[in-house]
Formats: C-alpha cells, structure tokens, sequence
C-alpha cells in the first residue's frame, strides 16, 4: 500500500522532533497548535503507526519516529546543500572555468592567479590546459575553454582579444655567472655571450632579434625552444643566457637561476580571449580582472 505524505506533514513532524512538543513545533512553524496536531495526526493514520507517545505536553518520540527523521534530515541537508549552491552561484563562488593558457605563464603567475581566485569561491572548479597560442585561438573560438590567455599579435576570426598588461623581456642567467652580479644589463653585455632563445616562430624572439638588429649585434644562438620554461631549464643547466617574458622564471623558484631587467625598453605582450557571440560568464569576467591585477602589481614591484 502506497503512502502519500507531503511537505506539511514532514515539516510539522520535523517541527516536533526538534522542539519535543506541539506548542514547540507551532512556534517554529509560525502557525497554530491545533493545525500542527491536525497534520500530525493525519501523519499517523496514513502512515499506520504512532510517532509520540504523549506524556503531558511532552511527546516522546517511538523507534518508528527516530528511523523516519533520519530520513528526512537528510532531505533537509539536501535542500540546504541545493540553498547554499543557489547563493554560491548568485554570489559568484559556483560554477565552472575552463582556462587555456601559455606554458609560459603556468609556472607561477597562472597558478598565484587560480590559488586566489578559488580562496573566495570554494564551489568553482577550474579545468587548466596549456598549449600553444594558436591552439588556445582555436578552441576558444570553438566553445572549449571559456577564456584563453595568449601571446600578442592575434589575429583569428571568431575571438575578442582584450589586451593585458605588458610585461618586460628578462635575461635568466645562471646564478654564478659573471653578469650576474650587474643589476641591470643592456643588450651589448650579451655580445659573444651563449644564448638560449624562443623559437624563431614566436613573436618574442622577433622582437628579440630586431632590438639585436638595431644594436648591429649578431647573437651567438646555441639553443631554441618554442617553450620558455624550457629556455629556463636550460638556462639552470649552465647551456647559456636565455631571454623570456619577465612571466615565466618564478620569483622564488630555481636558486640556480637569476633574472635581470634590460636597459632597452623590450616588452612582451599578452590578451585574453574570449569567444565572439558567447553568453557573458562573470566567473571568465573576474579571473580575467583578478590575472590584470596580478600583472599590473608585479610590474609595479619591478
């Protein structure tokens, strides 16, 4: 036999469970005490078999009650978890962010930027991928990542580009080398030196190769990578000097490396993008706020 309950009668169930007694559940409940005495007995006759049992004012609860409030505090939990959601997602601090990003800015500055932004939003999930700019164009044109983080010039049909805060071109070199100890170096100092270069392909290395051009300096290449994390690694191995966005060798990272700003004003450049058309997704808006700030802040340290 099938037994129809609804909200009331659980509701005034739970009521006197809590308070132990009918003039209890009618105060939590905002109504009468008869009217929470109708439903309960109403409870009682669908379901078969006494909840309470009364003595005076008080209603004891039988083993039946017991095992059917464990049921619906759990119902209860449910909806509060579904409540807290509601307001996380309200709030910004639900959801999800799919997030492409350059190698480069994943070995501290992306990740200071994550470990904050989900410090405050403790239901957001973040899907992190790293690739290469044009793939990140690609696939932020197609819907797969939200937002993409990638090196300027862009040019790709079907994203916004929104330009973040420029960022110095740094040397790393190895810690005892000899210009190590100069607190600043100009692209002269590098004349004759190893160097450790992105690969021809990137907009940074023709920047670099212009500013070299300009100096009437011919570069003593000796390593080329398309990754500047891989420029730093070889750079840590004692392989040369290598040049990359003041973004890629962390702060506090590999003691046997060392960066030093150039005297000649050389920049790198990067942009979010973000789908053309695509719904406004504030949990993209705010990362995208929160990573120009760190930019803007750590050159401002410089």
């Amino acid at each position: 036999m099938k037994i129809e309950m609804n909200m009331r009668h659980i509701e005034a169930f739970r009521a006197v469970m809590i308070s132990g007694s009918v003039v209890g559940a009618a105060k939590l409940l905002n109504v009468t005490q008869p009217g929470v005495s109708r439903t309960l007995a109403l409870l009682e006759l669908r379901l078969g078999y006494d909840l309470f049992q009364r003595k005076g004012r008080r209603l004891l609860p039988t083993s039946e009650a017991e095992a059917l409030y464990r049921e619906v505090e759990q119902l209860y939990v449910g909806i509060e978890r579904i409540t807290q959601v509601a307001y996380d997602i309200r709030h910004h601090r639900a959801g999800a962010l799919r997030l492409a990003t350059l190698p480069a800015l994943a070995q501290w500055l992306v990740p200071a930027v994550v470990s904050k932004f989900l410090a405050t939003r403790p239901q957001v999930r973040i899907f992190i991928q790293t690739l290469p700019s044009t793939q990140i164009a690609d696939l932020v044109a197609t819907r797969q990542f939200d937002l993409g983080v990638v090196e300027l010039p862009m040019s790709k049909s079907g994203v916004n580009v929104q330009p973040l805060p420029p960022a110095p071109i740094v040397a790393v070199l190895p810690a005892d080398h000899r210009l190590a100890s100069r607190v600043a170096l100009s692209l002269r100092d590098l004349d004759g030196e190893r160097l450790v270069l992105p690969s021809p392909q990137s907009y940074l290395r023709y920047q670099i190769d212009d500013a070299f051009n300009r100096q009437g300096i011919a570069p003593q290449v000796v390593a080329e990578t398309p990754t500047s994390p891989l420029v730093c690694a070889l750079v840590a191995e004692g392989a040369g000097i290598g040049l990359v966005s003041a973004w890629t060798p962390s702060p506090h990272g590999d003691v046997r490396i060392v960066q030093r700003p150039f005297q000649e004003p050389l920049q790198s450049q990067y942009a979010c993008l973000r789908a053309e058309g695509a719904v406004p997704m504030v949990l993209a808006d705010e990362f995208q706020a929160m990573l120009a700030e760190q930019m803007q802040a750590a050159s401002s340290a410089d």
